[in-house]
Parts: C-alpha cells; sequence; structure tokens
C-alpha cells in the first residue's frame, strides 16, 4: 500500500480570510436525527442535578423550618434569638449591662450582638436562590414541563413541602431514567 504524499501549503495561495463568503464554505453535515432527545444531559449529568437538588431541598426546608419558629417566637413573643452583645435593661433595669451569650431577648434589648433570627432569615433567602438553581437544572435535563418547576420551586416556600416533593422527584427522575437507559447516552 503506497501513502501519497501532498505538496505542502503556498500561504501566498490561500484566499484572504476576510474576502471568504458562506458560500465559500461547505454544506454543514446532517444532524444525527431528525428527534429530540429524550433527556438533555448523560446518565452521570442527571444523577449528579439529583444530588444537588436534593441537598439543596434539604437544606432548604431545614431553614424553612427554622425561619417559621423564628417568625413564631418574633411576631407572637416579641423574642429574637442574639449571640453575644450587652443588654441595654429596656424591661429589666437591674440586667442593664449583663453580657449575653446566646437566649432569646425582645428587639432593641441587645447592643453589639449577632442577631441570629436575622441571619437565618437571609441564609434561607439565599439557600432558596441556590433550590431554585438546582430544580432548574434537574428540570431542564429531564426536559419536563413548566408546572413540574413550579411544584419544584414551591417546595421552598410551604413548610416540610421541600420532604415531599424531593421525594416524589426523586422517585420520578430515577424511575424515567431507569426506564428510559438508552436516552440518556450521548456519547
Amino acid at each position: 500500500m503506497s501513502h501519497q504524499q501532498s505538496e505542502p501549503v503556498n500561504p501566498a495561495e490561500l484566499p484572504d480570510p476576510e474576502q471568504i463568503t458562506e458560500a465559500d464554505l461547505p454544506p454543514a453535515p446532517p444532524r444525527p436525527s431528525g428527534t429530540q432527545r429524550r433527556f438533555g444531559g448523560t446518565n452521570r449529568q442527571i444523577r449528579g442535578a439529583l444530588t444537588f437538588y436534593k441537598i439543596c431541598a434539604w437544606l432548604t426546608g431545614i431553614l424553612l423550618l427554622l425561619l417559621v419558629a423564628e417568625m413564631v417566637l418574633k411576631y407572637g413573643f416579641n423574642l429574637e434569638l442574639f449571640a453575644g452583645g450587652t443588654r441595654v435593661g429596656l424591661e429589666d433595669a437591674s440586667a442593664a449591662g449583663a453580657s449575653n451569650v446566646l437566649g432569646f431577648h425582645p428587639a432593641g434589648e441587645i447592643v453589639d450582638g449577632i442577631n441570629i433570627s436575622l441571619l437565618i432569615l437571609i441564609v434561607h433567602g439565599w439557600m432558596y436562590v441556590v433550590y431554585l438553581l438546582a430544580s432548574f437544572r434537574l428540570w431542564s435535563l429531564m426536559r419536563w414541563n413548566g408546572m413540574r418547576l413550579l411544584l419544584m420551586a414551591g417546595g421552598g416556600v410551604v413548610p416540610f413541602l421541600s420532604f415531599i416533593v424531593e421525594k416524589q422527584i426523586h422517585r420520578q427522575t430515577v424511575a424515567e431514567v431507569q426506564a428510559h437507559p438508552e436516552a440518556v447516552r450521548r456519547y
């Protein structure tokens, strides 16, 4: 079998790149198939998105329960959780100047302390944003309808719902991937 060698290309004979038009380009190769793929990712990508969604759902659910407890204490009993700081003595003058390690106090009773109640509120808000991103990623890889995304998003704002929705979504994802093993192979 003989191997043909081609002559080296002379750069002066090549066309000017700025002169090339779309008509000079060869036609695009045909698409692999005319049908849309069942899933938007590989098995590994779907499993990773499912794991991330599960972690985010649990963290968001726990933080939401803490937030509900904090709201009950704040609006029902006028108490907030503080770490550190010094008591002002608004309700008990004899407690003025006493240091606080960790405790529930009325708003404005502690100065220079960390308001744990406010931290719970902020952390839950940011965790909910991450939960929404995890929900969107899994939803887009699975190519579900929009109602499922709304159900997943609602899991982070209704107490206990994130645990229920997470379990249902996990079960459905695993069932769909197992029912269509050929659909997750991409490469």
